[in-house]
């Protein structure tokens, strides 16, 4: 057997560790597997799921021969959810695979309480009445239900659950964020220490960019008030100072200030969207809440305390970033 790294190699690389640890510990449980159903878990169970358990009290048919790649002319007649089951075992024997006889409606009527042990409910071709059943059921649970159903070459999906938060930790257009519009005190006295105006050519050229940026800005709000550059006409007379700055046209590091003045312009504080987030009501956690409201009390806690109102740093290697 293939070591889980090497075996998942490839979608660790989207999701990581802990994205492909969160998959391992899922438990699916399937209701119907018709040609949705099956092709659904055939790519969790591909992906390394948990554990998986399939419901349905069919038997196979000759009509499914012809739209469900699980089972074959050996399986007519027989479970259909043996058959699939058992076909979704071969492709990973590393998933925990079990199935029940049984019509998913009449299970949902029998015994609601069956559904908790879940972490995902997949639930294919049930009737509405059945649906609506299951959607309170999971929604109790606080298990996380979708609803799929197709009509040959259309259908619908519905994804049904109280809360599901997002955290992402890669995104595609990273910022590396050296709050140069509101600088940390360390920062800030280190560009107190160093002189824009140094007669010393090489020195002048060697300084870094950040620095003019934090000396530049703290000049340009003690002339206005406090205020940093926020219109148009504003951002391109920050730039000629900056550009007026230069002793020399090979300077590249007031050609990175220029570039990266942007950065100076960003309103101080944080966001009105990561203020709807630690102002929610969930975030005055307790001993049942998720880990992701716990990280945001925690969040809000540094803002209010540490972070006089901001967010942290993005956790880079601050010296090596500015000062190499």
């Amino acid at each position: 057997m293939a070591e889980p790294k090497t075996k998942y190699d490839r979608q660790l690389r989207i999701w990581g560790e802990q994205g492909q640890t969160a998959l391992e510990k899922a438990s699916i449980c399937l209701l119907n597997c018709g040609p949705t159903g099956s092709e659904t878990l055939k790519n969790l169970v591909l992906g390394g799921v948990g554990s998986i358990t399939v419901i349905d009290g069919s038997k196979v048919e000759l009509g499914d021969l012809g739209n469900n790649f699980m089972v074959d002319e050996s399986c007519v007649g027989q479970s259909k959810a043996k058959c699939v089951c058992t076909f979704l075992q071969e492709l990973n024997d590393a998933v925990k695979a079990k199935f029940i006889e049984e019509y998913p409606e009449a299970l949902v009527d029998s015994n609601p309480s069956f559904f908790s042990q879940f972490t995902l409910v997949v639930a294919t071709q049930l009737a509405e009445d059945s649906m609506m059943k299951l959607d309170k059921i999971c929604r109790e649970a606080n298990v996380l239900l979708i609803f799929a159903r197709s009509y040959g070459l259309t259908g619908f999906v519905r994804n049904s659950v109280k809360e599901h938060a997002v955290i992402e930790s890669k995104p595609d257009h990273f910022l590396d964020d050296l709050r140069l519009n509101n600088p940390w005190s360390e920062l800030k006295r280190f560009a107190e220490s160093i002189d824009l105006k140094v007669p010393d050519p090489v020195a002048h050229k060697h300084t870094p960019y950040v620095v003019i940026l934090v000396k530049m800005a703290e000049e340009w709000a003690k002339a206005h008030g406090g205020a940093l550059p926020s219109t148009r006409d504003e951002k391109k007379e920050f730039k000629e100072l900056l550009k007026a700055g230069m002793v020399a046209m090979d300077e590249d590091n007031y050609k990175e200030a220029i570039e990266a003045s942007f950065k100076v312009f960003a309103p101080r504080g944080i966001s009105s969207d990561l203020q709807q987030i630690i102002h929610d009501s969930c975030s005055e956690v307790d001993s049942n809440s998720s880990d992701f409201w716990v990280m945001v009390a925690a969040l809000k806690e540094f803002i209010v305390n540490e972070g006089g109102g901001e967010a942290p740093l993005e956790g880079f290697n601050t010296r090596y970033d500015i000062f190499n």
